[in-house]
């Protein structure tokens, strides 16, 4: 399955450009789709369906909750974005006049991971599908969420973390450069920065996260846009480039983001940027 290309999206105004509900938005109509090769490969790996009980951890507005639904899955989605969660309530839950049917489990979404409820029948599945490896601490991060997830799943349940694959295989690596750059200052020379996915970061977390590795497999997901201010909004939706946006400002990032955009830029005007992705699979 390979992403399409997202429609021309018109220029926003510099108020609402830094809004976050319309960067929750641009992630919804623009980015997050770039992803779902990495959802099908997992979901289909895993056979998951009717049986499967998933808790998403970063869910965002909800595209990776939708198509395990679609296969059947009881989902329970945790994003801290409450904008990103606004959008997947409207995904997910149905209106007044969807009742749901007989036995019919409703999606849950949350700002958090759920506490432990005794009584409660626990996750046999467990996804982080926000790649890491793109700043030294979201690994980190990824560890500590883990902490309070991994014990709501049942014993040998699987749990599947996700990385950008390595630097040359990721066209995105270049661009996504700018962030650091910016971010470190104005000290720091062009094309510099960037920390880029290492081949045992997956196995780290997994390792201090009490999980035992159990296979992994590689997923081509290319980012495609319909053109250059698509491609803009997409990835500064990401969050990767918040502290460059906090460090210098809003229209400096989208000015450098475009300049580092442009070996991407095909002739009818789109982007198109190949990448690989990670995951691994682990048993509880």
């Amino acid at each position: 399955m390979t992403p399409t290309l997202v429609r021309h999206h018109t220029q926003a105004e510099p108020s609402a450009s830094m809004d976050t509900g319309s960067r929750a938005r641009d992630w919804a109509e623009i980015q997050e789709r770039m992803l779902a090769p990495l959802y099908e490969a997992v979901y289909t790996r895993l056979e998951a369906g009717p049986a499967t009980r998933m808790l998403s951890l970063g869910c965002g507005s909800g595209l990776a909750l939708l198509i395990a639904a679609g296969r059947g899955a009881h989902v329970t989605g945790v994003d801290p974005d409450l904008e990103r969660l606004s959008l997947a309530r409207i995904r997910l839950l149905p209106g007044p006049e969807e009742a749901s049917g007989p036995g019919s489990a409703e999606p849950q979404l949350l700002e958090s991971v759920p506490a432990p409820v005794p009584g409660r029948e626990p996750y046999n599945l467990i996804t982080a599908f926000t790649p890491i490896g793109c700043s030294p601490d979201d690994g980190e991060e990824l560890v500590r969420t883990l902490g309070a997830a991994v014990p709501l799943a049942g014993r040998r349940s699987t749990v599947v973390l996700t990385g950008w694959g390595p630097p040359e295989r990721c066209t995105t690596d270049a661009v996504l450069r700018v962030a650091t750059r910016l971010a470190e200052g104005p000290g720091t020379a062009r094309g510099t920065g960037g920390r880029g996915a290492r081949r045992d970061d997956l196995e780290n977390v997994a390792f201090r996260s009490g999980l035992k590795p159990d296979g992994s497999g590689r997923v081509a997901c290319p980012f495609g846009y319909a053109d250059v201010d698509s491609a803009v909004r997409g990835l500064l939706s990401t969050r990767l480039f918040d502290a460059a946006v906090r460090a210098t400002d809003r229209s400096q990032v989208e000015k450098e983001v475009a300049e580092a955009l442009q070996p991407h830029l095909r002739r009818d005007g789109t982007v198109w940027m190949p990448n690989v992705f990670r995951y691994l699979v682990c048993t509880t």
